[in-house]
């Protein structure tokens, strides 16, 4: 479980314009690839869908998840975007990811409805998902990244790989 303690204000990029937990502490939580073009695209249009804080953002490079968020592994971050519940103030102890956190979203913002009937297609969850990650997988490809190379350790070539 998350605990909400007081929020170092390293979270995200300070110029960034996005609501972090710091700004919306009831907000749910979206995790993403701060260094990833397309994930970075993606977000800004999430919030702008959003309008009423809805939604609070954080870069899974950012300290605040490794300090806070201590189930999910950096390698999972680096598969899919995750989304964290948030029930006045508290973070849930579910984690949506990738497919199943954009099909939350698609009830969560009433922009997204139109989008929900796509998503809520029984059995179709596993498509969902695997379409999800072929192109979580090619992200870089697709729009590159803000930082390069990767790490020492070729963190990010998992990415670069068919």
């Amino acid at each position: 479980m998350v605990e909400n303690k007081t929020i170092d204000k390293s979270i995200s990029d300070p110029q960034s314009d996005l609501p972090s937990p710091l700004t919306a502490p009831k907000a749910d939580l979206v995790i993403y690839d701060g260094t990833c073009n397309f994930c970075s695209s993606q977000v800004r249009n999430l919030s702008r869908f959003d309008g009423k804080n809805r939604l609070a953002f954080v870069s899974l490079h950012d300290p605040f998840v490794a300090e806070q968020i201590t189930d999910l592994s950096h390698q999972q971050l680096m598969e899919q975007i995750f989304l964290i519940p948030n029930h006045d103030g508290e973070y849930s102890d579910r984690r949506l990811g990738g497919a199943a956190a954009i099909k939350y979203l698609t009830l969560r913002l009433p922009k997204l409805w139109i989008l929900a009937p796509l998503f809520h297609v029984p059995f179709t969850g596993s498509l969902q998902q695997w379409v999800y990650r072929q192109i979580a997988k090619r992200r870089y490809k697709i729009a590159g990244k803000k930082e390069d190379p990767c790490d020492d350790q070729g963190t990010c070539d998992l990415h670069f790989r068919d």
